[in-house]
C-alpha cells in the first residue's frame, strides 16, 4: 500500500516523498482513514512505528481548507492543539508538523517551559493554526491570556498514558475546561493500562480503538540482556562493557537526576565521554547534550525517564538500564529509543539483587524471561553459608612464623593470695565479715585517705557566722 492510496493531498504526498518514505506503517494505515472521517481515535502502537506521522498527516489535511497567507492574526486561530508530556517530545512533534506541512500555508509553533516565555507570546499573538505544547507552559499562556483556545477543532494527546496519569490529570482537566465541547479527540501512546483505558473512555465520544501490535509489546527488533551485578560494581561494569564491546553510542538510564550527574562525572573520570540530560538542566543545555550525542561527541548520554519519550535518535544501537525503572511500562519506553525504523537494537540491564522485583515485573509484562549474561570478573558474589568458613591455602596466605610467636611479657605483680596457696590466707566468703585483729576502728574524726586538707567552716561559705563563733575577716 502507498501513501497515495490513503487519499492524502498532493502537498502532503510531496512532503512525505521528500523524506524518502514510500509505504505507510501499520499504525498509519489504520489511523489515517478514520481520522480523516473526523472520528475519535485511541491509537496504540509500539514506539518507533510512525505514530507521530499517523496523526500529523491527517491533521494537516483536515486543516488545509482554512489555510491562508493573510497577515492578520484573526485569520490564524488555534484550530489544533497537541499536548505532549516532555519538552523533547513536544519539539519532535513540532518538527514533524513543520516537515509534513511545508507545502501548506499553515502556521504552527511549540511552547514549553525552561525558556523565555516572551518570544512564545509574540508568536502566539501573530496567530498559529497548530499549537504543540506541554501542559504546564500552556497553562502559563492561558493565565497570561496570550492564547485563545475557543476555536480548537482537534485535540491530540500524545503519549496518552503519561498525559492522563495522576500527575498530569489536574492540568489536563484545566485545559479541557476552556476547549469547545464539540471537537475531535485523538489519543496515541505505546502503552494503555486498563485504568487509563477506562479514563479515556470518559473523555472520548465513541472512540475507535486502533491496536497494531500486542498491547505493551516491545519492539521486535530489540534484543534483551541482563547482567546481575552488585550495586557498588555497576559503574565499573558499565565502563567495562563500553570498552570491551566497542560501544560508540549508548543511552544510559537512571532513576534520579542526582544519580545522572554523579554517573556522568564518574564516566568522565574513567575516560569515557559522557553527558547528562534531565529536567534540572536548562533547555539549552539539554539541546546541546542531545546534539553532542547525535554527532558522536559523547559516547554515553545519561538520562532520567524524561528522555524515555520523545527522543528520536537515528540508528541508536544500545539502551542501557543502569537502574531498572519502578514501573515496567517505563522499561518499554526506554528500550523504544532503539530498534526504530526497521533497524536492530540492544537493551542491556544492570540488575542488582535489590532490583529483583523490578526485573520480575518487566518479565511479567514481556511474558518471557530475559537472558542472563555474566561478564568475567563481575559475577554476583555470594556469601558463604552459615557454619562454613573460607579456608585459605597456599604459600601466599601463610603468615610469617614470627607473627605467631608471643613477645615476652613483663612480670606482673601478684597478690599475696595468689602466691601463698595456704588455705588460711585465703578469704572465706562463706563466713560473716569480721575485722582484722590489727585493724583500727575508724572514728568520726578520723580523716579519710587522701582527704587531709583542712575543712572550711560551712557557715563562712554561706556568709554567716563560722562554727567557732568568730566573725570572718573582711
Amino acid at each position: 500500500m502507498s501513501f497515495a492510496s490513503l487519499k492524502l493531498l498532493p502537498e502532503l504526498l510531496r512532503a512525505v516523498a521528500d523524506q524518502g518514505y514510500t509505504e505507510p506503517t501499520p499504525i498509519q494505515v489504520k489511523a489515517i482513514p478514520p481520522i480523516l472521517e473526523r472520528r475519535d481515535i485511541m491509537g496504540c502502537a509500539q514506539t518507533g512505528t510512525g505514530k507521530t506521522a499517523g496523526f500529523t498527516l491527517p491533521l494537516l489535511q483536515l486543516l488545509a481548507p482554512q489555510a491562508n497567507t493573510s497577515l492578520s492574526p484573526a485569520r490564524h486561530p488555534v484550530r489544533a492543539l497537541i499536548l505532549a508530556p516532555t519538552r523533547e517530545l513536544a519539539a519532535q512533534v513540532q518538527e514533524s508538523v513543520r516537515t509534513y506541512g511545508r507545502y501548506l500555508p499553515l502556521r504552527s509553533t511549540v511552547v514549553y517551559g525552561g525558556i523565555d516565555i516572551d518570544p512564545q507570546m509574540k508568536t502566539l499573538h501573530e496567530g498559529v493554526e497548530i499549537l504543540v505544547a506541554t501542559p504546564g507552559r500552556l497553562l502559563d499562556h492561558l493565565q497570561q491570556k496570550s492564547v485563545n483556545l475557543s476555536r480548537v477543532e482537534i485535540l491530540v494527546l500524545d503519549e496518552a498514558d503519561r498525559m492522563l496519569d495522576m500527575g498530569f490529570l489536574p492540568d489536563i482537566k484545566r485545559i479541557l475546561a476552556v476547549l469547545p465541547r464539540q471537537r475531535q479527540n485523538l489519543l496515541f501512546s505505546a502503552t494503555f493500562s486498563d485504568e487509563i483505558r477506562r479514563l479515556a473512555d470518559q473523555l472520548l465520544h465513541s472512540p475507535t480503538m486502533i491496536e497494531v501490535a500486542r498491547r505493551n509489546a516491545p519492539a521486535d527488533l530489540v534484543s534483551h540482556q541482563v547482567y546481575e551485578v552488585a550495586a557498588p560494581r555497576k559503574r565499573a561494569l558499565l565502563a567495562h562493557l563500553i570498552r570491551t564491546r566497542d560501544i560508540r553510542q549508548a543511552l544510559v538510564f537512571v532513576r534520579m537526576k542526582r544519580d545522572a550527574n554523579r554517573l556522568t562525572r564518574e564516566l568522565v573520570r574513567d575516560g569515557i565521554a559522557a553527558t547528562a540530560i534531565h529536567s534540572d538542566r536548562t533547555q539549552g543545555e539539554r539541546e546541546q547534550a542531545l546534539a553532542e550525542f547525535k554527532q558522536g561527541k559523547s559516547t554515553a548520554l545519561v538520562a532520567t525517564d524524561i528522555a524515555a519519550r520523545g527522543l528520536d535518535i537515528e540508528e541508536l544501537p544500545f539502551v542501557i538500564n543502569y537502574e531498572l525503572p519502578h514501573t515496567p511500562e517505563d522499561y518499554l519506553h526506554r528500550i523504544g529509543r532503539t530498534g526504530r525504523a526497521g533497524l536492530p537494537g540492544e537493551a542491556i540491564s544492570l540488575v542488582s539483587p535489590e532490583e529483583a522485583r523490578y526485573l520480575a515485573d518487566v518479565e511479567k509484562l514481556l511474558k518471557r524471561s530475559i537472558p542472563r549474561v555474566t561478564a568475567p570478573g563481575f559475577g554476583r558474589e555470594r556469601e558463604p553459608a552459615a557454619g562454613h568458613h573460607r579456608v585459605r591455602t597456599g604459600a601466599a596466605h601463610e603468615r610469617p612464623r614470627e607473627r605467631h610467636e608471643r613477645k615476652p611479657q613483663p612480670a606482673r605483680a601478684t597478690s599475696a593470695a595468689a602466691v601463698n596457696h595456704n588455705p588460711e590466707s585465703v578469704f572465706d566468703f562463706s563466713k560473716p565479715y569480721e575485722p582484722a585483729p590489727d585493724a583500727t576502728p575508724r572514728t568520726a574524726h578520723t580523716p579519710l585517705p587522701g582527704r587531709n586538707r583542712p575543712q572550711r567552716p560551712t557557715a563562712a561559705l554561706l556568709g554567716g557566722m563560722p562554727a567557732s563563733g568568730h566573725k570572718p575577716k573582711k
